[in-house]
């Protein structure tokens, strides 16, 4: 990977959970499944985060490890005038602070955590799903759009820790827009 930029970021949660709580269970509600907010992360190159609902799915490979930045929920809770959310249920995998990751759509990039580095390539958004606004707060799901984060593949294998990390970009990032969608909305009139 040709890396140019790196950028200080934390890694506040790694949620690992083997099952979907939300997929698939519009009538029934969300499923009460284990979830680990896990102090680190194996991850196997092509199959994602070991233990996780992803991990090895041939329907996944491509976006196995979803990447969040918590300045976007922090923003969302702010725009519908909510106390801040749990980033957990959001049910994303790597839930960063100090990261913009819309730019990385498309580009080979890395996390560097507690003496590892894991290689991750930028697949495409993650979208929200529906239960956001039952999870979260009413009007989360579209405020969510363009802001849940990115869907990766791993191209190498390591482990992520919670705590201080790096993210190494062949991109420029700006940590300030992390919270900013990257799709267009229309602006609100008062």
């Amino acid at each position: 990977m040709a890396e140019s930029f790196r950028y200080d970021v934390e890694i506040l949660h790694l949620l690992v959970s083997p099952a979907h709580a939300y997929f698939g269970r519009a009538r029934d509600g969300a499923a009460d499944v284990p979830t680990e907010d896990a102090a680190q992360a194996e991850v196997v190159a092509g199959k994602g985060i070991v233990g996780d609902r992803f991990f090895g799915k041939a329907a996944h490979m491509d976006a196995a490890v979803t990447l969040f930045a918590v300045e976007s929920l922090e923003a969302i809770a702010a725009e519908l005038g909510s106390q801040p959310f749990d980033p957990l249920l959001t049910r994303r995998n790597v839930v960063l602070r100090g990261a913009q990751l819309a730019p990385l759509l498309g580009h080979d990039f890395s996390l560097e955590s507690g003496g590892d580095v894991v290689e991750f390539h930028g697949g495409r958004h993650a979208q929200p799903c529906a239960w956001m606004d039952g999870m979260l707060a009413p009007g989360a799901h579209p405020a969510m759009r363009g802001r849940g984060g990115i869907r990766c593949r791993a191209l190498t294998g390591g482990f992520l820790h919670r705590g201080p990390a790096v993210l190494a970009s062949p991109v420029p990032l700006d940590p300030g827009r992390a919270g900013e969608s990257s799709f267009l909305r229309p602006s609100r009139l008062p």
